[in-house]
């Protein structure tokens, strides 16, 4: 069974870098679309961005500017670069995609992460 796998987490200091990726646990299934979400302790999980298949992207406000999500397709993996980090950026981090069956071309929706730990602190 296909399955996202996340990877790219840690600690980090305020004002600093990380750059998560996401990708298919197997390769016959291609990324159609794809979100980050996020989820602090004591939070809803919340959207931070999001690209479709043709390329368009989208920004929750509170990372917009700072975040960029891109995906490339020869990888088959998803980036979420995170710059300038803030303590409030603190969360697990999950990635959800829309998969293409490379060989039905069909599209399966809602493949979660497993999730990945994002620490923003001094």
């Amino acid at each position: 069974q296909v399955q996202l796998v996340e990877s790219g987490g840690g600690l980090v200091q305020p004002g600093g870098s990380l750059k998560l990726s996401c990708t298919p646990s197997v390769s016959s299934f291609s990324i159609y679309a794809m979100d980050w979400y996020r989820q602090a302790p004591g939070n809803q999980r919340e959207l931070v961005a999001a690209i479709a298949d043709g390329g368009r992207t989208n920004y929750a406000d509170s990372v917009k500017g700072r975040f960029t999500i891109s995906k490339d397709n020869a990888k088959n993996t998803v980036y979420l670069q995170m710059n300038s980090l803030k303590p409030e950026d603190t969360a697990v981090y999950y990635c959800n995609a829309g998969l293409k069956d490379r060989r039905s071309y069909a599209i399966h929706y809602d493949y979660w992460g497993q999730g990945i730990q994002v620490v923003v602190s001094s």
